[in-house]
């Protein structure tokens, strides 16, 4: 009888252990996972394992996909090199760490490499000085290692939207004959976007524990900067609204925005205003998405909002600095704080999301907008907020962007959990400003990976992201993640 007890009380501290190691929805996982043990089978399954399996479960296919996508209008060709090589290769040692809004000199140039290498974030820069610029691109192109490849947000957005071989992708920029060679065969360039001079962005990358003078990097990420007057003026733009009759598109994805900060504010505004017109003049049948970028200019990024770029598109594609950067222009939640201490906390971030909708989307049919869908990527979580009735297939959507962000990163075909990292939150909070919202704390199940919630008549949806330890490319994630959102897109409801 003490033996059937002492067995009975065995498997009582074993479940119980399970679940306390193993957040589980229903005993019956727990049971399961006992069942299993008990059999022999293996029980302890790393949380990286077990995401990667719950996402393959959760992604299905939308039930209408897009047959037809126009993307412009910024395009380039990206020299990727270690940032720490070529830096000690034009004689630049580590100096102060100061963000300049451009780049004059070789000495902004190691000043804002410094300043965002300390904090391991993404960050790109104007270069206003042509000649130098071109003397560094030169050094770049033959720096041993140095890689080629598709730049700019359009492009690679572009590139990666080809790789489903039931889309055709019509690609409007600056298209020279190196991105020519480089793109996809299959994407379609007007005549009018080619050109016989190629533009060129330069990507210093580092690794996480990089060391320079006294920096080390939290994580890996890169600093990109260019001297692109083509982009800058986002001369595509006319080539891109011209081609949509004859293409005709059911989604249209833009970029480039950030590209004219480097310009004067009058000529900018004028051009901005420009802009605006010809993204008015889309159908509304047809689909606008809106990819940010890293921009430094609040003046800039209030004109962007004034002249209601915002509400003229239907969704916006963003990462955390971009989405901090809109709420200080606009003096939005937790616009006070001055950047993110480490990984962006949920509950703000979510904040933000919830302003934006509010303010600038159609969350009441009587606002004069079109912005429905907010897509918010960081390296350790994204979140997709939509107004309810709008879109669809959104898990589907949200999940196949943080797997693509995996596969990338470690350049495999599918998620090795040996080679990535959960650096998720162990407890979080959906809003720091809701109450009902802040009092509620959740934790991460990996084997249901995705939390939704729902404030007014918007539905968010949260995934982490399985983050690669050693990376191979850390540049267009973003990019990746915004194009394979989309391709599990569906938008139900045309206003």
């Amino acid at each position: 009888m003490w033996r059937t007890a002492a067995v009975a009380a065995l498997l009582a501290v074993t479940l119980h252990l399970l679940i306390s190691y193993y957040p589980m929805d229903t005993p019956v996982e727990a049971v399961r996972i006992l069942t299993d043990y008990l059999f022999g089978q293996r029980v302890v399954r790393e949380p990286e394992e077990l995401v990667a399996e719950a996402w393959d479960s959760l992604i299905r296919e939308p039930s209408k996909g897009w047959s037809r996508v126009a993307v412009g209008v910024n395009a380039c060709v990206d020299v990727v090199v270690c940032g720490l090589g070529l830096l000690k290769a034009l004689a630049l040692d580590s100096g102060n760490k100061v963000d300049h809004d451009t780049l004059q000199s070789r000495e902004h140039l190691k000043e804002t490499f410094s300043y965002f290498m300390d904090k391991g974030v993404a960050a790109e820069r104007f270069f206003t000085d042509k000649e130098l610029f071109q003397s560094i691109a030169q050094t770049a192109s033959q720096f041993p290692g140095a890689k080629h490849f598709v730049g700019g947000n359009a492009a690679l957005i572009g590139q990666k939207l080809s790789t489903n071989l039931n889309l055709s992708v019509l690609l409007c920029g600056p298209v020279g004959p190196k991105l020519r060679e480089l793109l996809d065969d299959r994407i379609i360039v007007p005549a009018e976007s080619l050109q016989e001079v190629d533009e060129y962005h330069l990507i210093l990358e580092y690794q996480s524990g990089d060391e320079w003078g006294s920096i080390k990097a939290p994580q890996a990420n890169r600093f990109i900067f260019s001297h692109d007057v083509s982009n800058g003026e986002m001369n595509m733009m006319e080539t891109l609204i011209s081609s949509l009759e004859e293409f005709e598109p059911e989604l249209v994805v833009l970029s480039g925005l950030h590209m004219m900060e480097g310009q004067g504010k009058e000529e900018r505004n004028k051009r901005l205003q420009q802009v605006s017109v010809l993204i008015s003049e889309i159908p509304n049948e047809i689909s606008v998405h809106l990819e940010l970028a890293s921009m430094t200019d609040k003046t800039y990024m209030n004109t962007i909002v004034d002249q209601q770029v915002l509400t003229i598109v239907n969704s916006i594609g963003l990462n955390e600095q971009e989405l901090l950067f809109i709420s200080q222009a606009g003096s939005g939640p937790h616009s006070s704080q001055k950047h993110w201490n480490g990984a962006p906390d949920i509950g703000m971030v979510s904040d933000i999301i919830f302003w934006l909708l509010k303010e600038y989307g159609r969350t009441d049919s009587r606002k004069d907008s079109d912005l429905t869908r907010i897509h918010f990527h960081t390296l350790a979580y994204h979140i997709l907020a939509t107004v309810d009735g709008y879109w669809s297939n959104q898990i589907s959507s949200l999940v196949a962007g943080a797997r693509v962000a995996g596969n990338q990163a470690c350049g495999t075909d599918a998620i090795d959990p040996t080679k990535v990292v959960l650096e998720f939150p162990k407890e979080f909070v959906f809003s720091q400003m809701d109450g009902l919202l802040k009092s509620k704390k959740m934790t991460l199940n990996p084997t249901n990976p995705v939390h939704t919630w729902h404030r007014e008549n918007i539905s968010f949806f949260i995934t982490p992201v399985l983050i690669c330890v050693n990376p191979v490319r850390t540049v267009g994630l973003g990019d990746t993640i915004s194009a394979e959102g989309l391709l599990y897109s569906e938008r139900v409801s045309f206003l």
